[in-house]
């Protein structure tokens, strides 16, 4: 006679089978890490295919038939808890999609990632797109191949959209870049009649130990636990987890740019505050990973802009950093430089455009990767299309191709429906911030004195903890009441720039 076997035991088992593909995932994830901080020249051959083997591993186990069975058999309990349902509700979801994908389609994208990031690299010191260019259209034939074993209604564009932002489609993000459009472009038009604020101080020589200091000093004020992670250079700053307890964040200094480093510090500070956060108990389960990449860059915004951009947050800092770089910023009073690292003007380098124009460049590349997607755009035009788009949009002329259509390293790791959530996730922070402004008693005042452990808890207990339990709208709406609405953003865009601007009612 077959016992029946009890939903807690069905769980545990759907636990351990989920434990085990994060923990591949998670092998090949430092081995990531570990290419794009010191893995040697001569590794990245084999490097490749070590990647390529984990990921086959990887999407073995997720799509193995028993865990399927499994996933049907736990969905037809009706004793499990609100959070175990969660799990193996989205956990189905997952496994229906993950079984779309052929193994040899998964081991071909893996083994092309690792060609173009290296071609990458290649072509950025050559400052030369052709050296990429056809490992890049490899890739992008690959993803327009994924779009059709995911499917789609609409554009073919939204099936990687999905991937990132879950609901997210070219229609949704039309209107949103056309709000931008039409909202960002009259306060940008006004800015530019006025007379800039001089950042000339910025970029003076800043000393690489200094810089590096200070943006450890910064990191552990905001409460990133150095003890469950670590700081390192790379070329393209990010933030990498593998799980609550490691997760590491690496930044890239420029002793001629102050603001290069010590925004990149705040910035994936903020990302791996959230990973810090995820509840450890559900490592490797659905409540345990980031609700979206909106969402999460919804954290990252949230610290580097509507905190580490904050005269308050400066108030407390400022005489630290005039300390540590005397002879450039001791006659430099605190609302010059209040001013100067918010200073608006167009410029080449995304990553480090101020806060209004950035939602342009975000656009071009959206524009740009629909384009490949759906066929109208081809990698051999690229670059004059790139220069083109920022001539139209921002008014700037790209001098060389790392510069431009080379600086981002997204194309090279086959992340194409990423870019949308960067924009997303400032007009979260920015719902966000106002809705911890009217939830926590005296956070201005905190914030001025350096104390960032009330906004701290705030995010820990309304976003972080529950993972993917919402949607990002659904979390969105539980926490301000509304769901995502780009008028928050820009009141907090005319509040803080009015004032720096004079710009008036």
């Amino acid at each position: 006679m077959t016992v029946q076997k009890t939903s807690a035991a069905l769980y545990d088992e759907y636990k351990e089978r989920m434990q085990k593909i994060a923990d591949v995932r998670n092998a090949a994830s430092v081995l990531g890490w570990d290419q794009e901080t010191y893995l040697p020249e001569k590794g990245a051959g084999f490097r490749g295919q070590q990647l390529t083997t984990l990921s086959t591993i990887a999407h073995e186990l997720s799509t193995e038939p028993a865990l399927g069975d499994l996933l049907r058999e736990l969905k037809e309990r009706s004793d499990l808890d609100h959070i175990q349902r969660k799990n193996v509700q989205l956990s189905a979801e997952d496994f229906e999609k993950q079984r779309k994908y052929p193994a040899s389609f998964v081991a071909e994208l893996s083994t092309a990632t690792n060609a173009a990031y290296h071609a990458w690299i290649k072509s950025r010191k050559e400052k030369d797109f052709s050296v990429f260019e056809p490992q890049l259209a490899k890739m992008v034939e690959l993803k327009k191949r994924e779009t059709q074993i995911l499917g789609f209604s609409g554009h073919p564009y939204d099936a990687l959209l999905d991937e990132y932002e879950k609901g997210a489609d070219v229609a949704m993000l039309d209107a949103i870049f056309r709000d931008v459009r039409q909202s960002l472009l009259p306060m940008l038009q006004k800015i530019a009649l006025q007379t800039p604020p001089d950042k000339k101080f910025l970029n003076r020589l800043y000393p690489k130990d200094q810089q590096w200091q200070f943006g450890i000093d910064i990191l552990k004020a905001m409460g990133y636990d150095f003890g469950a992670g670590r700081q390192d250079v790379s070329e393209h700053p990010f933030t990498t987890s593998f799980n609550p307890q490691d997760v590491r964040v690496t930044t890239r200094i420029d002793e001629q740019d102050l603001g290069n480093m010590t925004w990149s510090c705040i910035h994936e500070g903020g990302h791996a505050l959230y990973e810090q956060g995820l509840p450890l108990e559900q490592y490797g389960l659905p409540c345990g990973e980031a609700a979206s990449l909106g969402i999460h860059e919804s954290q990252s915004r949230l610290w580097e802009n509507n905190v580490g951009r904050s005269l308050i947050f400066w108030q407390k800092h400022y005489g630290h950093l005039q300390g540590l770089f005397r002879a450039n910023l001791q006659a430099v009073p605190i609302m010059d430089f209040y001013k100067a690292i918010n200073l608006v003007q167009p410029s080449l380098i995304r990553t480090e455009a101020d806060e209004l124009t950035y939602h342009f460049h975000v656009m071009i590349r959206y524009e740009i990767e629909k384009g490949l997607i759906g066929g109208e755009l081809q990698t051999k035009d690229l670059r004059d299309i790139w220069n083109k788009f920022y001539l139209d949009y921002l008014d700037v002329k790209v001098p060389d191709d790392m510069q431009g259509v080379l600086q981002d390293i997204h194309w090279s790791h086959g992340s194409f429906g990423y870019f949308p959530t960067y924009s997303l996730g400032s007009f979260y922070a920015a719902q966000f911030h106002a809705a911890a402004r009217k939830q926590i008693t005296g956070l201005d005042s905190a914030i001025a004195d350096g104390r960032y452990d009330g906004l701290l808890h705030w995010l820990r207990d309304n976003i972080h903890r529950h993972g993917r339990y919402y949607t990002s709208n659904e979390l969105c709406e539980k926490v301000t009441g509304e769901k995502l609405n780009f008028k928050h953003f820009m009141a907090y865009a005319q509040e803080k720039y009015g004032k720096i601007y004079n710009l008036g009612a």
